[in-house]
């Protein structure tokens, strides 16, 4: 591969599939990080469409490598995973106010404001939390007879789920807690489409995926707790929410579209094969130039070094699929012999 300038050698790095090409970038950028004593924002991940982003956050989750996305919606910001997340947070940590009133009419359950106002007031004389208070003999004294019903009938339900988690593998009681709160039913009724609840419901199944992967370790992590888990993807939203528009240190992830105008030391471009880069719907229009015009602002934004990653197989749309790596990269030139 050609050299860029007088810079370092252009590198390209194939994997066996999307986790793979994920779990190579970030140990690259993980091992290039200590080396080179740089700082993360230095990095950027730069991408086709937004969809490839999610098994990225992943990797640079788990890792704990602080990211940010641009251009896009980070799969933890979604609603789906933020009503998932206070469900956990409640569980693992009953005291979590905040919490526990994100999830309390979320699927609702007629636990009007009036009743919650209430509830709050009896707990903070009481210096208890609103889910410990909930469970109170007084209360029925406080609260109306539906309004009361209905919320001992969830904190009833959840403490159910908590107890669960303590004699069951954790990942049952989350299973559980998934199918009991009955969100998918919610979110057909709620979201503008069926398409949409599809594609909400799939994000909450891929989370409960990455969480029993986390749960049951592998042969290079430790199992973790549900504890631990909950406080990693708790660390994450907290980051999220923290951002603000100055400078922080966290790899960059974009759109190759977003990164117009940017520039970073280090960058990867990522799914560099036929289908992605160039995209399958400009191929079918024979429309290249403007795919080729792409893939040059990408490899423009790299001030020091360049890496491509290319898969040989993809799941798409359900199917398994093998692409060939882009035409960009056999037309990038080569060094002289």
């Amino acid at each position: 591969m050609r050299r860029a300038g007088y810079g370092t050698e252009l590198k390209v790095l194939s994997a066996n599939n999307e986790e793979h090409e994920a779990e190579r970038v970030t140990g690259e950028l993980i091992a290039h990080h200590f080396v080179n004593k740089t700082q993360y924002k230095d990095y950027a991940i730069l991408y086709r469409g937004n969809h490839q982003s999610r098994v990225f956050e992943k990797f640079l989750m788990q890792n704990r490598i602080p990211y940010k996305i641009s251009g896009g919606t980070s799969f933890f910001s979604r609603p789906e995973i933020k009503d998932l997340l206070a469900y956990l947070r409640v569980l693992t940590n009953p005291d979590d106010d905040s919490a526990f009133l994100r999830i309390v009419n979320t699927p609702k359950r007629e636990i009007g404001p009036a009743t919650l106002k209430k509830l709050g007031e009896w707990a903070m004389t009481r210096n208890k939390s609103m889910f410990t208070a909930s469970f109170d003999m007084g209360l029925s004294q406080t609260l109306s007879g539906r309004g009361y019903e209905a919320l001992t009938r969830f904190t009833h339900w959840l403490a159910e789920i908590q107890r669960l988690a303590e004699r069951e593998p954790s990942i049952a009681a989350v299973r559980d807690l998934i199918h009991g709160m009955d969100y998918e039913s919610w979110l057909y009724e709620t979201s503008p489409s069926p398409k949409a609840a599809e594609m909400r419901m799939k994000n909450v199944n891929q989370l409960f995926s990455w969480m029993t992967e986390m749960l049951e370790g592998s042969e290079l992590d430790e199992p973790m707790t549900l504890t631990q888990v909950v406080t990693r993807f708790t660390l994450r939203d907290m980051m999220e929410r923290g951002e603000s528009e100055e400078e922080l240190d966290q790899v960059q992830l974009m759109t190759l579209h977003a990164s117009k105008g940017l520039e970073f030391p280090y960058v990867y471009m990522v799914g560099m094969e036929e289908g992605f880069l160039p995209h399958q719907s400009s191929i079918d229009e024979d429309n290249i130039d403007e795919e080729r015009r792409l893939a040059y602002v990408g490899i423009t934004r790299a001030q020091k070094e360049l890496t491509f990653t290319l898969c040989k197989e993809r799941r798409q749309y359900g199917e398994l699929v093998r692409p060939e790596p882009s035409r960009f990269l056999l037309e990038l030139p080569q060094d002289p012999q």
